[in-house]
């Protein structure tokens, strides 16, 4: 069946021509959207043209005139309707959405991948000596409120660097900082051995600068997740990249006593140093810092993150009139700021008090060995890891059907914060090492759904200052840590109670959530009011 269809009489206009002159017709020229058809070409073979007759010429009508009207193309049915059911060409350039199966064999998630196994190495890094700190103690001969101090050394440079880094991040990119903080995080902990062999102090030096390395690394975790992802994918792709961290702490603590074992108490910081160098060659060589400068990128996955997410994206190297320092009063005038600092000094208080402190609080109140009291230490971030990914995929979900930003976040980080109060009294009242493991597991997974709550919403609040308001509520984070830290061991030695603290933690969890609850947002605030504590 053909379906003829009039063309406009704009189509054949009455042009003059001379006897000795051939008609010239205009040539068939279809849309755009005609190309889009499964075999255009094919198309183009069913369209017939038919032309009018040439009227005949006399001596005194030496020029012929076209007769437009009974000009037809002929379409058949089936193209007129493959026609038809095209998109209008406004709505060209939209992908559809992103399927599973694209998702996990896209360039973003190499990007971060590579970021979880970074976090992995900085998490490594840091709990190794959680665990030799039980063979120093005994060896060298010192207190628990000394021994955290030892360990607290850490924070010292962790405390330093947030900022600066932050705003190194947001200025250079996520790409060259990462490089240059696992490669300085890994050099700290390869010198650690020589460092305690020489003296106390090269010792604490050394923690030092493993913290100061290690402060950039979330930083340039958030960074990247919001250059690389779409807002519908960043609590998932914050989720794997923290899963990497918590994994990280597994690892550390389960290893790091059968390379004792094997190789003396400096046997893990040899290996995990060694691990780092061998990430940055890898990092520098696969990976890119945007996805406009991926060479490997689909076309569809490069137009799914520009269509879905921010249509630029800064790059590292901006021009000399781009400020450097940041706009700190402003920041700091906001209560969703605070919000977001004050969730983070809580979820830093009570990660380093259980990442610091389990394997002696195992080993003190139910007398397990070092081997044990690492098994039941590192079981909680394995599932920490598996449950922060489920989190983060509940998140894009509940976002995606349309729920609040705002709603989503405030529901998560009071899982995060009410669900791991609410165990750790469970902990402190557990008879067996056992029921304690199972309450430290649950206090820990619940834990992870904060980084569906607060640590997503940094970028959400402040995209142009992420950096360096990361830095800045890490910042808090670190002084939390080091009173969290530093306080159990006067706390335990003062008070003979670890469950005494404990049930402290357990309270600030509950005030924590809270706070969060009352001020924090979704939206993005705007920073260039001055106004006091305006959201």
């Amino acid at each position: 069946m053909n379906i003829a269809i009039p063309l406009h009489r704009t189509a054949f206009p009455n042009t003059h021509l001379n006897e000795t002159t051939k008609p010239e017709f205009p040539k068939f020229q279809h849309s755009s959207r005609f190309a889009e058809l499964p075999n255009s070409h094919a198309c183009l073979r069913n369209v017939s043209l038919t032309t009018p007759p040439l009227l005949p010429t006399t001596s005194s009508s030496p020029r012929l005139r076209i007769q437009p009207r009974s000009s037809r193309v002929r379409v058949s049915s089936d193209d007129a309707a493959r026609l038809n059911s095209l998109p209008e060409e406004e709505e060209e350039g939209t992908p559809p959405p992103s399927s599973f199966a694209e998702f996990i064999t896209s360039e973003r998630v190499k990007v971060v991948a590579m970021l979880g196994l970074a976090l992995a190495l900085c998490n490594a890094d840091r709990v190794v000596m959680s665990v030799a700190i039980v063979p120093l103690s005994l060896s060298r001969g010192w207190s628990r409120s000394f021994s955290g101090i030892v360990q607290s050394s850490f924070l010292w440079g962790y405390l330093i660097s947030p900022i600066a880094g932050g705003t190194l991040v947001d200025y250079y990119g996520g790409k060259a900082v990462m490089a240059w903080g696992v490669a300085l995080w890994s050099l700290a902990t390869f010198l650690t051995p020589w460092a305690a062999e020489t003296s106390l102090w090269a010792l604490l030096a050394m923690r030092a600068l493993l913290g100061i390395a290690e402060g950039v690394a979330l930083p340039c975790m958030n960074n990247m997740v919001s250059r690389w992802f779409p807002k519908t994918e960043r609590a998932r792709a914050v989720g794997l990249a923290m899963a990497g961290f918590q994994l990280g702490s597994a690892i550390g603590l389960t290893l790091s006593p059968i390379l004792m074992s094997q190789g003396g108490i400096f046997g893990p910081f040899v290996i995990f140093g060694l691990s780092g160098f061998l990430w940055v060659l890898v990092w520098l060589s696969a990976t890119s810092s945007t996805p406009e400068r991926n060479p490997q990128i689909s076309k569809y996955e490069l137009e799914y993150i520009l269509g879905k997410g921010q249509k630029s994206f800064p790059t590292e190297n901006k021009t000399k009139t781009t400020k450097v320092i940041p706009p700190f009063r402003r920041l700091l005038c906001k209560l969703p700021t605070w919000s977001l600092i004050v969730a983070n000094a809580m979820h830093s208080w009570g990660f380093f008090v259980i990442l610091s402190w389990m394997p002696i609080y195992f080993n003190s109140i139910y007398h397990v060995d070092l081997r044990q009291a690492a098994w039941f230490s590192a079981v909680p971030w394995s599932v920490m890891a598996i449950m922060g990914y489920f989190g983060g995929m509940w998140s894009d979900m509940l976002i995606q059907s349309g729920t609040s930003v705002t709603l989503t976040r405030k529901i998560f980080q009071s899982i995060g914060f009410v669900g791991p109060g609410i165990a750790l009294i469970g902990l402190i009242s557990a008879k067996s090492p056992s029921i304690a493991s199972a309450w430290l597991t649950l206090a820990v997974g619940l834990k992870s759904f904060s980084h569906s709550g607060f640590l997503v919403n940094l970028q959400e609040i402040a995209p142009q200052y992420s950096g360096v308001l990361h830095g800045i509520s890490n910042t808090a984070g670190t002084l939390a840590a080091i009173l969290g830290t530093v306080g159990t061991g006067f706390f335990v030695e003062l008070v003979g109670s670890f469950q005494g603290f404990l049930l402290l933690t357990s309270i600030l969890y509950f005030l924590s959530a809270l706070f969060y609850i009352l001020f924090s947002t979704g939206e993005r605030v705007n920073f260039d009011e001055t106004g006091l504590l305006h959201t």
